[in-house]
């Protein structure tokens, strides 16, 4: 007796591309899209046959392309809820961008623009241009322009200002940031000769000035990001520092990581300098984050001494870093946002959460609160605990945010398995976990959020989706 093939039962590409329901997909998507969705179609049934499955009947072949055609044209980057409470949350995209960003990126995206061309001389312009004046307003800085990120900018300044030379910087701030960003490897990229000064645990005046010699470019500040050395340990400030520099006339350039161009102290975030402060002590050149405490988008800003940030500019590596049209109308909108402090806490959506009112939270935990239990009754706890809350993006590392979480302890289904179905959810909402609860942090829901959070949870310990 012989059993039938079940891989004979696979319908060939060409005659499903000739049934008039895949007709109708081919009309509405193009044929090469519904080719490649049968394609996929037809793998994937081969592939369970060979796990010991049954090949699909032919009836449901027309809805096994539609499903493969929607995998197929679905983005990749979507809009995520994110209610950990990591504001400025590297995985989800760092920073919101303010509305006046977001508008500045959809007006400048759909037609033509001034990205390079002066309106007054109807000639050729500079785009280094466009955010230059409000770069040196917020910082306070001689001259200042941007590139697509901070370890772009580092780069680029130490490939035009220490190539083949060297550069002191304290063994305790040769730190590897998220994503790899390790401060040797910039350093060996650019072509400067990194010169290792004191030990990881304390480095003082002594050992630069053992460092210093006629091959020095330049002197090197790090900010440490999430690395932290608590106990015995001993740095050098950065008024000691500068002041060692100018003797030998050295330029000492710093790099910021995180950006603060806001004064955050009077909201008790005090840990993060202004690039302003730092400039102002003396530093000659500074490096930080467009997408951080800036609060717009990737980018990285440099700012400083004239001559130095000029020499950088000019630089070929420059071109290669430059923004582009969509990211510099970001920048520009969010940065006119910064100039007034008052403003910018309460329209810049990274430093409005950070800074956001306890009364505020925890009416937006009430709230959230009240719909979860209502909507899941016995089907899980719902609480409301005091928490932490974080900046994210290796700012204000060993700073603790207090905040309201809404707790969830589902019934019938475990902690991790809602996480992960609230993860595959239309919107997926991202959450922590604790203690066998959820953890949804408002600091992260905007107002108008707080509802398809609502939502979400519910319609993920209801239905099981």
């Amino acid at each position: 007796m012989t059993t039938e093939n079940p891989y004979r039962s696979l319908p060939q590409v060409g005659v499903l591309l000739e049934r008039e329901s895949i007709k109708a997909l081919i009309e509405r998507h193009g044929r090469s899209n519904i080719t490649a969705a049968i394609k996929r179609a037809v793998e994937n049934a081969r592939l369970n046959i060979k796990s010991g499955g049954d090949a699909p009947p032919d009836k449901a072949w027309p809805d096994l392309v539609a499903a493969e055609l929607q995998r197929r044209l679905a983005p990749n980057l979507v809009p995520v809820l994110n209610a950990t409470g990591v504001v400025i949350h590297t995985n989800l995209g760092r920073s919101r961008l303010a509305p006046e960003a977001a508008d500045a990126v959809r007006q400048t995206s759909v037609g033509y623009s001034t990205l390079e061309y002066d309106l007054e001389l109807g000639e050729r312009g500079s785009r280094h241009d466009l955010v230059r004046e409000l770069l040196i307003e917020a910082t306070g800085a001689q001259e200042a322009f941007a590139v697509n990120n901070n370890a772009g900018a580092v780069l680029l300044v130490l490939a035009a200002l220490a190539k083949d030379r060297k550069v002191p910087i304290s063994r305790g701030q040769l730190v590897e940031i998220g994503g790899s960003f390790r401060i040797p490897e910039i350093m060996s990229a650019s072509g400067a000769i990194m010169v290792e000064v004191g030990t990881t645990n304390k480095t003082h005046i002594k050992d630069y000035e053992a460092a210093l010699d006629d091959d020095v470019a330049l002197i090197m500040r790090a900010h440490p990001s999430n690395y932290r050395i608590v106990g015995f340990s001993e740095d050098v400030s950065r008024a000691v520092l500068v002041e060692l520099a100018r003797k030998h006339s050295l330029p000492v350039i710093e790099d910021l990581g995180s950006g603060c161009l806001v004064d955050l102290s009077p909201y008790g975030l005090t840990e993060e300098p202004t690039a302003s402060k730092v400039l102002a002590d003396g530093v000659d050149i500074v490096t930080f984050s467009g997408d951080k405490l800036l609060g717009g988008p990737q980018s990285g800003i440099i700012a400083g001494n004239a001559e130095l940030v000029l020499k950088c500019r000019q630089h070929p590596m420059a071109r290669a870093l430059r923004l582009d049209k969509m990211t510099l109308a970001a920048l520009e909108a969010t940065l006119r946002l910064t100039l007034d402090a008052d403003r910018a806490v309460q329209n810049v959506p990274t430093l409005r959460a950070l800074t956001l009112d306890r009364k505020e939270l925890a009416k937006r935990a009430k709230r959230l609160a009240r719909v979860l239990r209502t909507g899941l009754g016995e089907l899980a706890a719902v609480g409301i605990s005091k928490e932490v809350s974080r900046a994210g993006g290796g700012a204000l590392p060993l700073i603790e945010i207090p905040t309201k979480v809404v707790t969830v302890a589902p019934r019938d289904v475990s902690v991790d398995d809602l996480a992960l179905r609230l993860r595959r959810g239309k919107p997926p909402l991202i959450a922590r976990i604790s203690q066998d609860r959820l953890l949804l942090d408002p600091r992260t829901l905007e107002p108008d959020e707080i509802g398809p959070a609502a939502h979400a949870v519910l319609n993920a310990i209801q239905t099981g989706a």
